[in-house]
């Protein structure tokens, strides 16, 4: 269980963001909700510490890696799981470069690979059953027209 993690979860996709927060949740930690860069770095100052990150890439305002170097620019080291959907081959690098504690996590991800991310980060086992279900390009209600490399 996470007991006593606190987790900071940022993610425009309002689904994902639910469902991401729900795993946390559902192991014992303690999570707070952004819903962009600029609310990422809000709840930071008002809401923090936190002991883990967990980032989409492309949020509006400013993306999750931009906020992850503002971040890291100002001395915080909190580890971070940044998730996306983009193809791009320059981003493994741009997450390498947030430090040892940084892990990329491709959507769509199953919850297990969330689970092991956050364990590798937190050094702490799971325990407990979770669903299995993959995340990311799954879970966009039907109609929504946004673009599915958030």
């Amino acid at each position: 269980m996470l007991s006593g993690v606190r987790v900071l979860v940022a993610e425009d996709d309002i689904q994902l963001l639910d469902f991401v927060s729900e795993v946390f949740t559902r192991l014992g930690a303690d999570v707070v909700r952004a819903f962009n860069g600029a609310d990422l770095i809000e709840q930071l100052a008002t809401a923090g510490p936190f002991d883990l990150i967990v980032t989409d890439i492309s949020m509006p305002w400013m993306s999750g890696l931009q906020t992850m170097r503002s971040i890291r620019a100002a001395g915080l080291a909190t580890s971070v799981i940044v998730m996306t959907a983009l193809s791009d081959p320059g981003i493994p690098a741009q997450v390498k470069s947030l430090g040892a504690n940084a892990v990329l996590l491709r959507k769509p991800f199953a919850v297990s690979e969330l689970e092991a991310a956050a364990s590798a980060l937190v050094g702490q086992e799971f325990q407990g059953d979770s669903p299995r279900e993959p995340l990311g390009g799954g879970v966009r209600p039907q109609g929504d027209s946004r673009r599915e490399d958030t």
